[in-house]
């Protein structure tokens, strides 16, 4: 990864130019985590405020089990380090690259399985004819997208080498 003494990043933002005077690869690590957390607080905040201002016909408590089960995701997805999956750690677990490529997908298909539970909970119940409230249902989806972008920005925006820190 060191080409002619500088650090590349690997991603696929790499190839965006930014004339700013900042360290990114040294702050790489700081800056994916803030925005994780922002993105997970905020898709938090709109789903509480949410469940709070609107009326109980138009929301039911048991689509907490859905923004849950997103966030559960999210930690599964964070739990098993890139090296892991790449083969690269120098422990091996019971299971070794094979357990984690399959706790990956397993976490993959947890927040997948909660954005198309999102989708379909829009669609079946707040997009109808007539006159009613839609924000809940779009409220459960932007929560899931939310999530589900914190955890690919707190997954792949980080390096976990421990030079590069």
């Amino acid at each position: 990864m060191l080409e002619h003494g500088v650090v590349q990043m690997s991603g696929c933002i790499d190839q965006i130019a930014c004339s700013c005077n900042v360290d990114w690869d040294g702050r790489r690590n700081g800056i994916a985590s803030v925005v994780a957390g922002a993105l997970f607080f905020s898709a938090w905040w709109i789903v509480l405020d949410t469940a709070m201002v609107v009326d109980k016909k138009d929301w039911n408590n048991l689509y907490f089990i859905l923004t849950i089960s997103s966030s559960v995701g999210m930690v599964l997805l964070n739990s098993v380090s890139n090296s892991q999956v790449r083969g690269d750690s120098m422990n091996e677990s019971v299971l070794g690259v094979t357990g984690a490529r399959l706790w990956m997908l397993l976490s993959f298909g947890i927040s997948f399985a909660c954005v198309f539970a999102a989708v379909g909970l829009l669609f079946k119940g707040y997009i109808k004819p007539g006159d009613h409230v839609v924000w809940p249902g779009v409220t459960l989806l932007i929560h899931n997208l939310m999530i589900f972008a914190a955890s690919l920005v707190y997954k792949f925006g980080r390096v976990e080498d421990l030079w590069m820190i």
